[in-house]
């Protein structure tokens, strides 16, 4: 089954406890939360002591999403803070292979990011040490963004390569993901569907993630 990530980048701040208690009585799978720099992406989201705060309002796998240059000197603050997964951007770190490692090393599912012009050939050395490889379907650094249809190429290249290869990683899709996009991504492999506004802004958040859940 598809399993449903909501991003709380699209969420209330003001109340953020809440809204991520609600993502869990919905029927999410995951929290999907977006950190952002402002180097690696131009803009800023939150940091570890955020993460923190919230892991209390929920027992649902926290799937942590790094857009942080140097990702590798935040895995600890992030894995102390209650993140379950974590991933981080090819782009970002001179160090893809160790900071996966060291994601592990702390009993965290590590993911592998990479961004719509980033092919997929370039994370296929680090395929043994990763658990979940998470496909832009935007630039990443704003929500809102209207989904890039040539990624759909990469995610079934991805799950061509997991199934010829005998290999097991979760593909997650993030950026422009709605019921339409999201049961194309499904389609084309992808098992895991990240987004924020369309849930969010849906009114009926619940029928809508048992809606996406079946594609």
């Amino acid at each position: 089954m598809t399993k449903i990530a909501p991003s709380i980048l699209s969420a209330d701040f003001g109340r953020l406890g809440s809204e991520v208690e609600k993502l869990e009585k919905s029927g999410a799978d995951w929290v999907h939360v977006d950190v952002m720099d402002g180097v690696f992406v131009p803009n800023i989201t939150i940091g570890p002591g955020v993460v923190k705060s919230i892991r209390r309002f929920s027992k649902l796998p926290f799937d942590v999403h790094l857009m942080i240059v140097e990702p590798e000197k935040f895995v600890d603050a992030f894995a102390d803070a209650g993140s379950d997964i974590i991933t981080i951007h090819l782009e970002a770190t001179k160090d893809v292979r160790g900071t996966l490692k060291k994601i592990r090393s702390r009993g965290k599912r590590a993911g592998l990011s990479i961004n719509p012009e980033t092919p997929f050939s370039s994370i296929v050395p680090y395929v043994g040490d990763l658990d979940l490889l998470l496909i832009m379907t935007v630039n990443p650094g704003f929500g809102g963004q209207e989904f890039k249809t040539e990624c759909l190429a990469k995610i079934r290249e991805a799950r061509r390569y997991a199934s010829d290869n005998g290999t097991v990683f979760d593909i997650e899709v993030d950026g422009g993901i709605n019921s339409i996009t999201g049961e194309l991504c499904v389609t084309a492999g992808a098992n895991v569907l990240a987004a924020g506004n369309a849930l969010f802004g849906s009114g009926d958040m619940r029928s809508e993630i048992a809606k996406w859940k079946s594609f």
